[in-house]
């Protein structure tokens, strides 16, 4: 059993994805394009916004997007302490400070009133993850910020596809990003990431940015940095994009079929208005050093994601006294679960009959 099947996932697809990494290598043009071009288009359309820009990663992504809103030294930027590095890490690479604050205990996102308590003048933007392919609300996150004059950023890396009220993660934020690392919903053969937004002369900074700030060849505008995303990448997305709106029905069905049968855990709860893309399929467990011992002697995979909150990480160590109570509750007993697409049925059996034995 794997993780996330991606290998069956190819197979799927493997005449499609072949004949274009074929006709790319055939023509030597692995930079740009009319392949990342026509990705670019289809990925806004199906979003539902008026740029999307590729990029290398959803960590250049987040960079990028920092990079773009001219924030000044010391300002702060609030983000939660319970997601991957790269949310935290971008905020202090750009020479802001991160300001942690706790998540709702029930759908890992950020919460809103612990939000608008951390909100200070110094605050410049709100980085609001979409955890395991759920968004929060952002159209009351987009309200606060509005009325505070603060920008708000979602970090969609593990919501591509995910909705609320009917509406697109990476569409309502101010500005949007999203990876394409190859385990998230929609996935690269190698990194990738996305920004989104709606503004014209924001969308333009950012593509001359993520080029070394080129606004000509060798005339800089800005400090920029290489995130290009390449030809190749863009081409394996844009043939799964095709695909993805089954994918995403199964993994709906998959889900459901935990949520109905999974015992002795706490399954995530899926937010009303809410549709989730399941990045990963994420249960609170008690013991969870003797559920780990039970999938290893069953072989059956599995994943921590994140067993370390970030604001006890070493390299944070000016924030090791803070108390973040949802936070370091849930990365105590977070248990992440065999899950995608491609998951069948005799092995979501295996796993529901392992919690059945707790």
């Amino acid at each position: 059993m794997k993780f996330i099947n991606l290998l069956a996932q190819y197979h799927a697809y493997k005449q499609e994805i072949d004949t274009e990494i074929f006709n790319i290598l055939e023509n030597s043009s692995f930079i740009g394009g009319s392949q990342l071009e026509e990705f670019e288009k289809n990925l806004a359309s199906f979003v539902g916004v008026k740029h999307a820009i590729g990029c290398s990663s959803g960590t250049s992504a987040l960079d990028l997007s920092l990079k773009a809103l001219k924030e000044d030294e010391k300002d702060e930027v609030i983000v939660p302490s319970f997601t991957f590095i790269a949310t935290a890490e971008m905020v202090v690479l750009n020479g802001l400070k991160p300001v942690f604050v706790d998540i709702d205990a029930q759908d890992f996102n950020l919460n809103f009133e612990n939000v608008k308590k951390a909100i200070t003048p110094k605050t410049k933007a709100v980085i609001a993850v979409s955890m395991f392919g759920q968004m929060s609300d952002l159209e009351s996150l987009n309200q606060l910020c509005e009325e505070n004059q603060i920008i708000l950023i979602e970090d969609g890396a593990q919501s591509f596809g995910a909705s609320f009220k009917g509406r697109k993660s990476c569409s309502i934020a101010q500005i949007s990003c999203t990876s394409f690392f190859p385990s998230k919903p929609l996935g690269a053969y190698g990194d990738g990431g996305a920004i989104f937004v709606n503004d014209d002369d924001l969308a333009q900074k950012i593509r001359i940015l993520l080029n070394h700030g080129q606004t000509q060849r060798y005339k800089h505008e800005f400090i920029g940095i290489n995130a290009r995303l390449d030809t190749l990448q863009a081409a394996i997305l844009n043939v799964k994009l095709k695909h993805f709106e089954k994918e995403l029905e199964k993994r709906q069905v998959i889900a459901r079929i935990y949520d109905e049968n999974l015992k002795n855990c706490k399954v995530p709860e899926i937010k009303k208005h809410c549709i989730s893309a399941y990045a990963q399929y994420s249960v609170l467990v008690e013991n969870r050093a003797k559920v780990i011992e039970a999938f290893e002697k069953a072989k059956v995979p599995y994943a921590v994601h994140y067993p370390i909150p970030l604001h006890k990480q070493p390299c944070f160590k000016a924030f090791n006294d803070l108390t973040l109570k949802n936070t370091e509750f849930v990365t105590k007993h977070i248990l992440s679960l065999p899950f995608s697409a491609f998951l069948n049925e005799d092995e979501q059996t295996r796993v529901i009959e392992l919690f059945a034995k707790f």
